[in-house]
């Protein structure tokens, strides 16, 4: 995960470890999400939706598992 020059292992520094502490925009990661070249190829730019979604869970998974290991 990286947005605006941020890492999961960066954020997590803001969380304790139940994952409380913090907010995360990535509003533009989100939004792009589907030009993204692990995302391109499964969504098109009319299912944005489900790549943001994507995107989004992984973010979350990144940031938890960097929690866990700060």
């Amino acid at each position: 995960m990286e947005h605006s020059g941020g890492k999961a292992k960066d954020i997590a520094l803001g969380f304790d470890q139940n994952g409380i502490g913090g907010i995360v925009n990535a509003s533009r990661s989100l939004m792009c999400a589907y030009k993204k070249e692990e995302w391109k190829e499964q969504f098109s730019e009319e299912e944005f939706a489900k790549a943001t979604r994507a995107e989004a869970i992984k973010m979350r998974d990144e940031l938890n598992e960097a929690i866990k290991h700060k």
